[in-house]
């Protein structure tokens, strides 16, 4: 009975660990930024991300002088996992043209749990 209660008072004084989650830490071209024809995005991790299971889409939901634009997604842009494995790198196969657009992510995290965000930002 002792070693039982021992072992229970062992785990008890035991530091938890947190499952905190991966999350977007900065992004070039920022959120709600406006910025000038890029040909590459990166996306910022607080955590390592399984490289095959993570990605992005990227869609044109805007462009000037034209109001009923409808949204166009991006085609033909490679995505890879760099440095630490906590940046992903989209790579544009031309300058994003002038216009407003969404980039919605979802990766795989080293812990197995996925997750995924959105934001937006505009070329000049």
């Amino acid at each position: 009975m002792r070693r039982i209660l021992f072992a229970a008072l062992a785990l008890a004084a035991l530091p938890s660990v947190a499952m905190a989650h991966p999350k977007l830490l900065s992004s070039t071209p920022a959120a709600n930024a406006t910025v000038a024809k890029p040909t590459k995005l990166t996306l910022t991790f607080s955590e390592k991300m399984l490289a095959p299971l993570s990605g992005v889409e990227l869609t044109m939901t805007g462009m000037p002088g034209m109001a009923d634009h409808a949204p166009m997604p991006i085609k033909g842009f490679k995505t890879s996992v760099e440095g630490d494995g906590k940046t992903m790198v989209v790579t544009l196969p031309r300058a994003l043209p002038a216009g407003n657009y969404d980039i919605d992510w979802h990766l795989v995290g080293a812990d197995q749990h996925k997750i995924s965000g959105k934001y937006s930002f505009s070329v000049k």
